[in-house]
């Protein structure tokens, strides 16, 4: 350990990326065996974990590995036993055949590394890992992944303590450090998931009881990333404790429930809508965080191309009509509204919302919220919004007939209508409402502006990587043949300690229909929406593939995602033309 330890010293040294001083004294107290080199040059800040780890593997020859990342097959359990993985300080990471990876935190340790060829029969593969990250990973995959309730509570960041329950507006009740009781460690246990997701920006956290494990989600920039598996005995005492939380029946397991709670962290008030379902082995519980924090409020911050900004800002400027916002749930329909009512809010209009839920409250806004329990659904508060004098109104959802056909004459009445439909296109949406019951005369009498939107990975700029495709594969995809021909420069996720699999935080796709008199007279003569699609497309619309390469090209987002996100004109028109 000694020698590789002057070996790591003589390293960063030739590097030149540390200060002698700093080198000497880390020098100094891995020869007293208090802690080796780089766990002192981590501990002073002088380094990331990710940027020393590929420095050495850089002057060593030997791959690095990210052990947070990684997914260990449990098979390679069998090859090697938890006692040896301690003894040699090696992690087992695959097995192929006769051929073993493994991370190690010193590559030249031939003594133990030929131990576990002896013991494992099989030849070895090495990557590099620091050695506190390898003895940390050991233990969570033996352990099966779950961890002892006391070493998951010793990583509550300092900072939770600023984490607080909202009881009511006068009353703010700490649940952050704790109670007295058996039930304290869970206490703690459900704010340190909390806070870890605020911290980390999460827009969920599923908590999903399976046979023999309990497993904590965040969902972070649309996809699921596990975070945690707390003890599995705990699995009663946490879902009670956000039950309690919630002001949901602890004693009903059977059927679904839904609350919500508000806390206060980092000094700005945030909401928890909860949902329980009862599952086989158990309840799941999912939180849905809204943390206005992290809503832009501006159009100009949500990505839209030059073109389909211009469309939508020159319909809500409109004094009234209907603008329609469309895509699956979680694509940021009702972020964009929000931006929208956001800038177009002025003193002397009257601005009313009717949602369900609120889901970020907005000052100088009179937001209702949907109850369907007592009656109040979204066609019984729309006809009463239209007697409260509005100027605006927005309309978390159309869900059926009767909203939209009270929509459309408010529309036409002189009230701007913003408001969101599920289809999966903006053409889609115009035979939409017709479909709903709206006469095609009054669907084009009434709308300013439909649009589709999606919500798309940003690349990291740290971290991306940048490669040529081939032409053919460029022009299925859907560049154009300008476009193929010059072999544009693409990039390509690859991921770092500053961002989730090569990607950080996301971007919106937008395409938008205004309504034009050429699309007014197609939609009063019955045109099919793949006839509308293509009209639009005739008078500039950019579609949400085109949005997408666009914003390949330039660098922003990954061919991966382009394809993961948008469905090709190909395949649209074709499913138009059967519909």
């Amino acid at each position: 350990m000694v020698s590789f330890n002057r070996r790591i010293v003589r390293i960063l040294e030739e590097s030149g990326l540390v200060e002698m001083d700093v080198l000497a004294q880390a020098s100094s107290v891995a020869n007293k065996g208090d802690k080796s080199v780089t766990d002192h040059l981590l501990e002073q800040g002088t380094f990331e974990e990710a940027e020393l780890l590929g420095v050495l593997a850089e002057r060593l020859g030997v791959p690095p590995i990210d052990l947070q990342r990684v997914d260990i097959p449990s098979d390679v359990k069998d090859t090697v036993s938890a006692d040896l993985a301690r003894e040699t300080g090696c992690l087992p990471i695959n097995k192929t055949g006769g051929l073993l990876t493994v991370a190690v935190s010193n590559p030249f340790d031939v003594v133990k590394h030929d131990d576990l060829r002896l013991a494992t029969g099989c030849d070895l593969r090495l990557a590099l890992a620091l050695e506190p990250q390898i003895s940390k990973a050991i233990e969570a995959f033996y352990m099966g992944g779950e961890r002892n309730l006391s070493e998951i509570l010793d990583e509550v960041d300092p900072e939770m303590d600023v984490l607080e329950k909202i009881e009511d507006e006068d009353e703010i009740v700490d649940i952050a450090r704790g109670e007295d009781g058996d039930d304290a460690p869970v206490i703690k246990l459900v704010n340190l998931l909390i806070y870890n997701a605020i911290k980390g920006k999460a827009s969920d956290i599923h908590i999903e009881p399976f046979e023999k494990r309990l497993v904590v989600r965040y969902r972070l920039d649309g996809r699921l990333e596990e975070a945690m598996e707390p003890p599995k005995r705990l699995q009663n005492s946490i879902t009670s404790r956000l039950k309690i939380m919630a002001d949901l029946d602890i004693a009903e397991k059977r059927k679904p429930q839904d609350g919500k709670f508000q806390v206060k962290a980092e000094g700005r008030q945030i909401d928890f809508r909860v949902s329980t379902l009862p599952v086989v082995h158990g309840e799941k519980v999912v939180l849905r965080i809204l943390d206005g924090s992290n809503l832009a409020l501006s159009l100009d911050k949500l990505g839209f191309e030059e073109k389909a900004l211009g469309d939508f800002r020159k319909a809500i400027t409109s004094p009234y009509g209907m603008i329609l916002v469309t895509g699956p749930t979680g694509s940021g329909k009702t972020t964009t509204l929000y931006s929208a009512v956001k800038e177009i809010m002025k003193p002397e209009d009257n601005f009313v919302t009717v949602e369900d839920p609120v889901e970020y409250q907005l000052g100088g806004i009179n937001q209702v919220q949907v109850n369907p329990k007592s009656g109040l659904t979204f066609s019984a508060a729309l006809r009463s919004i239209l007697r409260q004098d509005p100027d605006v109104v927005m309309i978390g959802e159309i869900r059926d007939t009767e909203t939209i056909d009270i929509a459309v004459k408010a529309a036409l009445t002189g009230h701007l209508v913003l408001s969101t439909l599920h289809t999966n296109d903006a053409a889609s949406t115009i035979t939409r409402m017709i479909d709903m019951g709206v006469d095609p005369f009054m669907v084009a009498s009434s709308t300013l502006l439909v649009s589709a939107q999606r919500l798309i990975r940003r690349l990291c700029p740290h971290c991306k990587e940048q490669y040529n495709a081939k032409p053919q594969r460029l022009l299925e995809i859907g560049f154009t043949e300008e476009e193929a021909k010059s072999k544009p420069a693409l990039w390509k996720p690859k991921g770092c300690n500053r961002c989730t699999q090569g990607y950080t935080g996301r971007f919106a796709l937008l395409e938008t229909i205004p309504m034009t008199e050429a699309i007014k007279r197609m939609i009063i003569d019955g045109h099919s929406a793949i006839e509308l699609r293509n009209k639009a497309m005739d008078e500039g619309m950019i579609t949400l593939r085109r949005c997408a390469l666009l914003n390949a090209l330039r660098g922003n987002t990954s061919i991966e995602e382009v394809l993961r996100v948008t469905l090709s004109d190909a395949r649209r028109a074709t499913r138009g033309s059967s519909e």
